[in-house]
């Protein structure tokens, strides 16, 4: 009966010359399950109506992700004591039942020992941040940035760490930050996914595709991965032998027994099938021209050290710059690698800066760029990892440390943060918070705080039970709102 169907609708076109005439492949196909939408909203809106339970002080996010876990200790918190006790055992009060990443080989040496670092610091700005020589260009918007000093999480190993960071919960299948976003309040985009993710760096980080996923929520609101040259989405570009008359009337055939069959059965996959067919033939237009870099001034691609052609770290903030000014509602951002254990590959000597020059420049540029166009004030710029890395040194080829959860730094800017200040405070040795600790959960609330959303009260019923990002924790950092 399908295929009588297609036949009538297509006027006697066979179904491999109508996948032809579509000009969409693989490609696309895949793009549509990504795009899928709830039939019972507006794909651009959200369950809220485009609006979340309180006026919102930030439009769009853009998570600059530092996949590996950054050593707060090489770049933002500085200790003194860490330095005079470098070499020394940790006291075994610090680390009594504490777990680490690695377990049956850190420490079997002998005491775990502290390790200072040898980057130079010094303070910036007006607000007297501290940031070590790794991060010259960041350090030069102090002033603009919140730093949170403080920011703990559950899990000590990359993948669950990066999905808790992301989707609040260490276990895989849950929605992402970027769905929770989309699917609570929509997109002002109307020619570009509400939720776009960019990756760069030698591998794409741990935990892969779930850490964007869009879980039990419908697969509209999942982040679709651009690529920073060409077409961002393969297979997008119709072929040249099809005139857009010609996929027109395909795609309205599709959507029209799409349709029909969504009369009868009242699936809301059906309606958002129709919905990413729609969108992918506007990205047809709208992806090309978020591409075309040719407005884009020469002191403009130097600022962020980018390339025009050459995919980059730097591309991908400059593009995130570009997606937001379109209605992007949320943008992330992946690099890798920072996960400096200690060998030839990964490291905290030659290793951290290769990867902080990649990021440093073009992460600063992001900011300065946004302000001087007038949008920082309504988007929300997160910069950091999974989690931190521990005061003690690991024993390998070259310096490094394991992973730790009980501290990281990360900072924020615009989007209704306060500017140039810092949140928290770790102990002498930057083992653990003595003030104002905050937890992923409280992170993610905060987020949704600023874009107007109550993390309590956008959930999601599925299995017989009321799910939300910040699962039954969270509470708004209030100290860091302007």
């Amino acid at each position: 009966m399908r295929d009588q169907n297609y036949q009538q609708v297509l006027h006697g076109v066979t179904r491999r010359h109508f996948f032809k005439q579509c000009g969409i492949g693989l490609g696309s196909m895949a793009l549509g399950s990504m795009l899928t939408n709830n039939a019972s909203a507006r794909p651009d809106m959200g369950i809220l109506g485009g609006r979340g339970h309180r006026p919102a002080k930030a439009k769009n996010v853009i998570f600059m992700f530092m996949a590996g876990g950054p050593s707060q200790l090489e770049l933002f918190d500085f200790k003194p004591a860490l330095q005079k006790y470098n070499g020394q055992p940790i006291p075994q009060s610090y680390i009594e039942g504490k777990r680490f990443a690695f377990m049956d080989s850190f420490g079997k040496d002998g005491p775990l020992k502290l390790l200072g670092t040898v980057r130079d610091f010094k303070q910036y700005g007006d607000c007297g941040a501290w940031v070590s020589e790794c991060l010259p260009h960041t350090a030069r918007i102090v002033d603009d940035v919140s730093f949170i000093k403080t920011v703990a999480t559950d899990v000590p190993n990359h993948a669950p760490a990066k999905i808790m960071m992301n989707t609040g919960s260490g276990q895989f299948g849950r929605p992402s930050m970027g769905a929770w976003v989309n699917y609570g309040i929509g997109s002002e985009s109307q020619d570009l996914p509400g939720f776009v993710v960019l990756q760069s760096g030698p591998r794409g980080p741990r935990g892969g595709q779930p850490n964007w996923g869009s879980g039990f929520l419908p697969a509209a609101h999942q982040g679709v991965p651009f690529r920073s040259q060409g077409d961002p989405i393969l297979n997008l570009s119709t072929p040249e032998m099809v005139s857009d008359a010609e996929q027109r009337h395909v795609i309205d055939a599709v959507n029209s027994l799409n349709r029909t069959r969504l009369d009868v059965t009242g699936d809301s996959e059906i309606a958002a099938r129709i919905s990413s067919y729609e969108m992918a033939y506007r990205m047809q237009s709208s992806a090309p021209e978020l591409m075309d870099l040719s407005g884009e001034s020469q002191s403009t691609l130097d600022l962020y050290g980018a390339k025009a052609g050459e995919p980059s770290y730097a591309m991908n903030c400059l593009l995130a710059r570009r997606m937001v000014e379109r209605g992007v509602r949320f943008v992330q951002l992946y690099h890798t690698n920072w996960d400096h254990h200690g060998g030839n590959s990964e490291n905290l000597s030659n290793r951290l800066d290769e990867v902080c020059l990649d990021v440093d420049q073009a992460s600063a540029a992001l900011v300065k760029d946004l302000k001087q166009r007038g949008l920082l004030e309504d988007t929300l710029i997160i910069w950091g990892g999974e989690f931190g890395r521990t005061p003690m040194g690991e024993i390998r080829d070259t310096i490094g440390r394991n992973h730790h959860i009980e501290s990281s730094t990360m900072w924020m800017a615009g989007g209704g943060v306060k500017a140039g200040y810092t949140l928290g405070e770790t102990d002498e040795l930057g083992f653990s918070p003595i003030d104002k600790p905050v937890h992923v959960h409280d992170l993610q609330a905060t987020i949704l705080h600023l874009l107007g959303i109550d993390h309590e009260r956008l959930t999601y019923r599925f299995q017989g039970r009321d799910f939300r990002l910040t699962d039954v924790a969270g509470n708004v950092q209030h100290d860091l709102l302007a």
